[in-house]
């Protein structure tokens, strides 16, 4: 990477400002610049930014650890700087691939930043708890209204950014917005087909296995919710990384860094993401939250991004605290099954679970587990006759421990082996070839004031359908 354009200190400390993060220590970013252009601080300054304060990073689990109170804000300031990191050590091999097609090494720097600091930036209430219970219902994703809030809402602002702590666009330059936008959403069919090839290859940076995304949140969330204070080796990881003709590669000496990142990373979808009172409280959540969504945002975000701008948690919650005093007999009852829920008094209990992971040569799809209608029948089946109506609820969180051919990642990354100086699918290696496709939890949850008899009549249900049973049973079930 170049070195920066100012040459007197004393400049670069008028132009800079730092911010000091646990996880990456100090942070910096652009506050001054000529007139005309734009700082990385407008951007950060501006109300979808600032918003982002109001959403936690960890959707419903800051309810059950009380350290993770952390925000998407803290975390897309924290992928702006690995976006840096990950360009001042990979910029070189992708110019190398890529030759005279690439810009200059600031516009490619100041464009991962962007994309980096705004990947989250059409996240609601909730983060993905909201895409699937409320964006979905509109065909979008928080990818998709980002996108949209980037080109339309920020478009101007990306347009006049020139500069980055550490480099600058040349003068001919200006940045894309549709170029960000295409980062941060995920791959489909043909969506490349207008884009330039570096900018494809530096999808993989976002949408692959490790990513400026998933290199700060895992490191972040095992930190905040108190897992681990150093989840993996970052420096390690980037080291042995480069683009080579392939896409993103990493060097043989790199790949037991990689496998425990991917590792540390399932292992916070287990401990943290999908704990069984998180997974509790959001079941307890869906009971209520489409029905309140009709007084707290009726219609389509992208039909009105103004309101949708000044929607947040912080904004729901207000609202929500207000309705046990209502006039309105409906708002009132919402109101009270808000106020049991923000008291932590949830609707269910996790009374058993079972832990699958299924291999390269399984279906996942030919298993029960693969539909929670299958598996409840399946319980009530062996409950005994006087429980067939028992109320209950199945929960199935399933995590994806490496691609495979209908993942966004898949096809994304490979490995170099420098005995025979060639790059292969990153799934050749025998060490990650070992890792589980993907593993699903199967957990039972029964109402709050459930009785002991009625935990342990589901606990023998699943003793007997999967207890008693071989894997390969269960994949030919």
């Amino acid at each position: 990477m170049p070195e920066s354009r100012h040459n007197d200190p004393m400049n670069d400390f008028q132009r800079e400002s730092l911010c000091f993060d646990p996880i990456h220590g100090y942070i910096p970013f652009v506050s001054v610049v000529n007139d005309g252009e734009t700082a990385e601080r407008e951007l950060l300054d501006s109300p979808w930014l600032q918003r982002l304060r109001q959403i936690h990073q960890l959707q419903t689990a800051w309810w059950v650890y009380p350290t993770a109170e952390h925000t998407r804000f803290q975390h897309v300031i924290g992928s702006m700087h690995m976006a840096s990191r990950a360009i001042e050590r990979l910029f070189p091999s992708l110019k190398e691939v890529c030759q005279d097609d690439l810009p200059s090494a600031g516009y490619v720097e100041c464009l991962m930043r962007c994309a980096a600091l705004l990947h989250d930036v059409g996240h609601g209430p909730f983060g993905h708890f909201f895409d699937a219970h409320f964006l979905a219902h509109y065909g979008l994703t928080h990818e998709i209204l980002g996108a949209e809030i980037i080109r339309s809402e920020l478009g101007e602002l990306l347009r006049g950014l020139r500069e980055c702590p550490k480099s600058r666009l040349d003068e001919n330059e200006t940045l894309d917005p549709e170029q960000i936008a295409f980062l941060i959403t995920r791959p489909k069919s043909g969506d490349q087909h207008n884009m330039p090839r570096w900018i494809v290859m530096l999808r993989s940076l976002f949408c692959g296995l490790y990513t400026v995304d998933n290199m700060d949140f895992v490191l972040r969330d095992a930190y905040m919710s108190g897992y681990s204070a150093r989840a993996y080796d970052l420096d390690r990881l980037l080291r042995y990384s480069f683009f080579s003709e392939r896409g993103l590669t990493i060097h043989r000496r790199g790949i037991n860094v990689l496998l425990k990142f991917m590792q540390t990373k399932s292992e916070l979808f287990r401990a943290v993401y999908f704990h069984r009172t998180v997974r509790a409280i959001d079941k307890t959540l869906e009971g209520i939250f489409w029905e309140s969504m009709q007084h707290l945002f009726p219609g389509n975000p992208l039909e009105n991004l103004k309101a949708y701008r000044d929607f947040t948690e912080w904004s729901l919650l207000v609202d929500v605290a207000r309705w046990p005093s209502s006039d309105n007999a409906a708002l009132r009852n919402l109101g009270q099954r808000w106020q049991a829920l923000l008291s932590r008094q949830v609707d269910w209990i996790a009374v058993d679970e079972r832990n699958l992971t299924f291999k390269e040569n399984e279906s996942e799809q030919a298993s029960i587990f693969s539909d929670i209608v299958l598996v409840e029948q399946a319980i009530r089946s062996k409950l005994p006759d006087g429980l067939a109506g028992l109320p209950l609820q199945i929960d199935l969180p399933r995590h994806i421990y490496r691609p495979h051919a209908l993942a966004p990642s898949s096809g994304q990354n490979f490995l170099f082996n420098p005995a025979t100086n060639k790059t292969y699918p990153l799934t050749d290696d025998q060490l990650f070839h070992q890792m589980p496709v993907a593993h699903r939890t199967c957990r039972v949850y029964l109402q709050r004031h459930h009785t002991p008899d009625q935990a342990r009549a589901v606990g023998a249900a699943l003793d007997a359908i999967i207890g008693s049973r071989s894997e390969d049973d269960l994949t030919n079930m």
